[in-house]
């Protein structure tokens, strides 16, 4: 049997590690008790009174002694007084051997400290019984103790070695135990914790009515604080995230555990990590903003053209006008129509200046709830410009009655200005340049988003193309920078949407978008 087996069987060795010492005053008595032990296996003592039984028990420290209670001197119930009172004999088993057998004797027996009572003259059999039951007691006891003491250092070094904080309160809050770590942490020494109330150290600032910890004391709830402030020795506070377990007797609350985390390392990682997103963020608007720009200057000779046109003709009705006024009479009706046609197209390139600069423009970045049919309908106004010069047209088929959607609408417009110029380049030296581009707008079959097509009747996509359409820097046109796609999947993907293509059955490619309704 081990120490650390209380179940085990005893073995020859455990009981012949077994000491009895045989205490008594009367010769024939130990004689007896000589003869009735001898040959089990047990190591026998002897002492003739108590001030023998005292000094063999000190120096020998025996698994059980046989004590008689009527003896000259130092009586029995006195040795064992004083035993269990010597905390390096206090252990020993002590069984009575008397031939008072009055319940008062026992009762005084058992209350010093004695376990069993073997009234005089006693049995052989029931010596036997009797030693052997409490030695198998005191087996386990000792297993037991040696147990005990074993998980308490595996927990002591458990506590020691972990990297969170904890502290035992007891139901007034206060402090009763206390690990390294938390030592490390708040660079308070144990013997400055030990026996003070927690918040009134840790959580100073805060109202004691609204700390968690108090509230688990009071109703035994478990508490979760995932962000709060601890105060360290040396007066500056520190971010923890910290829990608070009840412990409870008869149901009750009567103290708490405290495990805390430093997390300074974490805010820190945590601040940095945003600070790298918003960098991010702002990079990703700059290539957007660059990626418009350079749309715009794709198509800067066909606004040039587009602009042209209005301001040649105010030019020419200006002359008109000029030539009126010299007349007479004059003609205040002709001249008033002239002016009307001088408004007219200084508003027609006023609207292609404004539309312009609405595109080009680098807004903050910011949702809105705007009608999706207006927005197409908007930038294929300025797409119309390149279709003008490719001799073709863009076609709408707009759904009636969409929601809303939750977009920032200069982005939305690049996505679909950046698809339909796409769609119009592959079919510019197609025999199906007529049938031109189409662009449809639908609620999807969820309800949640509306879905914007670009359908063109090019030479569609090769499957090497369509698996690295929408990665960064790949392009199929031999000018192209090969960011279009990618910036755009880009803006569909922080609205929430997706932006995806497949091969038109009727030949072309159809790309499509998605953004979330309101």
């Amino acid at each position: 049997m081990t120490a650390t087996d209380p179940n085990s069987v005893p073995t020859e060795r455990d009981i012949a590690e077994d000491k009895i010492l045989l205490v008594d005053d009367n010769p024939t008595n130990l004689q007896l008790l000589l003869q009735t032990l001898n040959g089990r296996g047990y190591k026998l003592l002897v002492a003739k009174n108590g001030e023998s039984a005292l000094k063999i028990a000190q120096k020998n420290k025996p698994a059980l002694i046989l004590l008689d209670i009527m003896m000259p001197g130092i009586d029995g119930y006195e040795v064992c007084r004083q035993l269990k009172g010597d905390p390096e004999t206090n252990g020993i088993t002590v069984i009575f051997l008397s031939a008072l057998d009055e319940t008062k004797d026992k009762v005084k027996g058992l209350n010093l400290g004695a376990v069993d009572f073997i009234s005089k003259p006693f049995q052989p059999e029931e010596v036997l019984a009797r030693v052997a039951t409490q030695l198998k007691i005191h087996r386990l006891e000792r297993a037991l103790s040696e147990r005990n003491k074993q998980l308490e250092a595996d927990n002591q070094r458990i506590l020691e070695a972990m990297t969170e904080g904890i502290f035992g309160l007891d139901q007034k809050g206060c402090i009763t135990f206390v690990n390294a770590a938390a030592n490390r942490m708040t660079g308070f020494a144990e013997d400055k914790l030990i026996g003070q109330e927690l918040i009134n150290i840790l959580l100073k600032p805060n109202d004691p009515k609204t700390v968690p910890i108090l509230k688990t004391l009071q109703d035994g709830s478990e508490q979760h604080i995932e962000e709060d402030l601890f105060w360290h020795h040396d007066g500056y506070h520190f971010p923890v995230t910290y829990s608070v377990t009840p412990i409870k007797t008869d149901r009750q609350p009567s103290g708490a555990v405290v495990v805390f985390k430093d997390i300074t390392e974490r805010k820190q990682n945590e601040e940095a990590l945003q600070k790298a997103l918003d960098e991010l963020q702002e990079q990703k608007e700059r290539l957007t903003h660059v990626s418009r720009l350079s749309t715009m200057g794709e198509m800067a000779a066909g606004f040039a053209h587009e602009v042209n046109q209005p301001l040649t003709a105010i030019c020419n009705y200006a002359q008109v006008c000029n030539r009126m006024i010299q007349r007479d009479p004059l003609n205040k009706e002709s001249l008033s129509e002239a002016l009307e046609k001088i408004g007219t197209q200084a508003r027609r390139a006023g609207d292609i200046i404004a539309r312009i600069r609405s595109f080009v423009k680098k807004p903050a970045h910011c949702l809105e709830k705007v009608d999706c049919n207006k927005l197409i309908s908007d930038v294929v106004k300025l797409a119309e410009v390149d279709a003008r010069n490719n001799n073709m047209e863009i076609h709408l088929d707009l759904a009636d009655e969409l929601p809303l959607i939750e977009a920032d609408p200069v982005q939305i417009q690049q996505v679909a200005l950046n698809l339909i110029r796409n769609g119009m380049e592959a079919m510019r030296d197609r025999e199906t340049r007529d049938i031109g581009v189409w662009v449809k707008t639908e609620l999807d079959k969820s309800h949640q988003f509306v879905k914007v097509s670009v359908i063109d009747r090019g030479h569609g996509l090769t499957e090497d193309a369509a698996d690295k359409l929408f990665q960064p820097f790949f392009t199929t046109k031999s000018y192209g920078m090969g960011i279009g796609l990618s910036v755009c999947e880009s803006i569909i993907s922080t609205h929430g949407g997706k932006l995806r293509f497949e091969n038109n059955p009727e030949g072309g490619a159809i790309f499509y978008f998605t953004v979330p309704t309101v």
